[in-house]
């Protein structure tokens, strides 16, 4: 019921950026604390980032802090991530999802996804 489509991925060198987009469409997600996680290959899902339903707290892993920032705009039911100084361990398939509002310190329960955006960095 809260179709999401990520785009934005992509090739990137060490230290570059990419700004990933996620768009819902079918119904407003204003209401919905937004998140993205990204899946290496090999490797289990991990949370990458979060903001809650009015942008108004996020929350971020330790290992992309400081380097990545997510933004929402409820008007344009979008959610953006922009990645800086990328490194080669961010190499995955990225993510959107939502879930309804709670504690943003919960990564858990996100129940709306997206199919996935590859973003590949190089060294």
């Amino acid at each position: 019921q809260v179709p999401l489509v990520e785009s934005g991925g992509g090739l990137a060198q060490a230290g570059g950026s990419l700004r990933l987009s996620c768009a819902a469409s079918g119904r407003p997600d204003s209401t919905y604390d937004m998140g993205w996680f990204r899946r290496a290959s090999g490797k289990e899902r991990e949370f990458v980032a979060a903001i809650n339903w009015n942008g108004g707290a996020t929350n971020y892993a330790d290992s992309v802090k400081g380097r990545f920032t997510i933004y929402r705009d409820n008007a344009k039911n979008t959610m953006s991530l922009q990645m800086n100084s990328l490194k080669p361990e961010d190499t995955a398939v990225y993510f959107c999802a939502a879930r309804p509002m709670g504690p943003l310190y919960l990564t858990q329960g996100y129940q709306y996804w997206g199919q996935g955006t590859q973003v590949i960095v190089s060294s």
